[in-house]
């Protein structure tokens, strides 16, 4: 949008970091590259039975996806700082959009993960990218809400309406719309800065000063990481377990899309409480929930049992969430916490459909998948409250949802 600057005007505000263009970039770029990971379950199914993968290449083809996601993070400390954001962004975005065109059209295993690799990791630097951008805006919380809602929004739709066309284009569907929307939203890449102006203050007020910090900030991250084990181990593979219950996989895309926009209201719920009544009631309430929802998933549920695991599932989900990162953030002095954490969750993310395929293949069903999760939800749960901060930082949880990788 035209803006005033010294008496002259712009066509448009590509430096103003609170512009509508600025968080069209943000939401849409992060929405358009999360999308294929939020609606894992339906194109883990297709995958398995388009290619005839086992649980355990299924798990490892998303495992690469997201262990790119999370290693995007690091180069991206060093290039956003070096080169011109509307370069490289238009580059990345290229990547992506060629990469995905290709894995429509790959039969081979071992070159598909190849190539999602590079387009993940492609995605993953525009994911950082832009929760870099959000973080420079005056209204943090309103753009990270809207960052969150736009991947849930753009992850229920794909779950609840491409799975339609698989049985006539294949998975090649899935992976030709995100090229498509790529194409649609790149040109938005001139609203950024050509170059990224940390303003580089400490953050104190963002700080607190508590006891065994160290100590503390490696239970929070472990905590992280165990969540991340445990949740996405299950989200992988819920198609799988809807499919042992005689459940078809377009009844479950649609239950997960259902579910997938119920977590929007868990992080809405997250922010409407805050820190009420407190952070440990609101983890310990949520925690045990999300245990719930896994254990419901034991056995045959059918789809009544199955409809309420997923729903409780994603819900506490993204409740637990904000109050997961805003202990962290109450924890941490240098201001390097958060880099570590969301590599722990990309980690978390993609160690769960690693481990998760080859116990439902050690195994021969999902039994020991749920329970090593419910024992891994657990854990999360007595390291975060141990890692509780004398004094938490979680009065205003939608800035920690912020926080939530790929």
């Amino acid at each position: 949008m035209p803006q005033s600057l010294d008496g002259r005007r712009v066509p448009f505000d590509s430096t103003d970091p609170n512009s509508a263009g600025r968080v069209a970039v943000i939401v849409l770029f992060s929405a358009v590259v999360a999308m294929l990971l939020l609606m894992a379950p339906a194109a883990a199914s297709q995958l398995q039975l388009q290619l005839a993968l086992s649980p355990s290449q299924t798990g490892d083809l998303f495992a690469a996806e997201l262990g790119a996601m999370s290693i995007a993070s690091i180069p991206a400390l060093w290039w956003m700082k070096k080169y011109n954001l509307r370069t490289m962004s238009t580059i990345f975005g290229t990547i992506f959009i060629i990469g995905n065109i290709g894995s429509a059209n790959i039969g081979e295993y071992g070159t598909l993960v190849a190539v999602r690799f590079l387009t993940s990791l492609a995605g993953g630097s525009l994911m950082v990218l832009c929760m870099s951008l959000a973080a420079q805006t005056r209204d943090r919380d309103r753009v990270y809400g809207l960052w969150l809602m736009g991947q849930l929004c753009f992850g229920a739709i794909g779950l609840a309406v491409l799975p339609k066309f698989f049985g006539t284009f294949g998975i090649g569907i899935a992976y030709w719309v995100l090229a498509i929307l790529m194409i649609l939203v790149l040109p938005l890449v001139r609203f950024l800065p050509q170059r990224n102006t940390f303003a580089g203050r400490a953050g104190d007020d963002d700080t607190v000063s508590t006891s065994n910090y160290a100590l503390r900030a490696t239970l929070g991250l472990i905590a992280l990481l165990a969540f991340y084990v445990s949740l996405s181990g299950i989200w992988t593979f819920l198609g799988g377990i809807a499919g042992t219950s005689l459940i078809d996989n377009e009844t479950s895309s649609v239950i997960l899309s259902i579910a997938t926009v119920l977590g929007i209201a868990g992080s809405v719920g997250a922010t409407v409480l805050g820190a009420r009544p407190s952070t440990r009631f609101n983890l310990l309430v949520g925690y045990l929930a999300m245990t719930l929802s896994v254990a419901l998933l034991a056995g045959i549920p059918g789809v009544l049992r199955f409809t309420l695991a997923a729903l409780l599932f994603k819900f506490t989900w993204t409740f637990i969430l904000p109050y997961l990162m805003a202990t962290l953030s109450g924890l941490d002095r240098s201001g390097q916490l958060v880099n570590l954490a969301n590599l722990a969750i990309g980690g978390g993310f993609a160690l769960g459909p690693l481990m998760g395929g080859r116990l439902v293949e050690s195994a021969g069903g999902y039994g020991t998948l749920i329970a090593v999760s419910v024992a891994g939800l657990l854990l999360s749960l007595v390291l975060i409250l141990v890692a509780q901060p004398q004094r938490t930082a979680a009065a205003h949880p939608a800035v920690a949802v912020s926080e939530m990788a790929e």
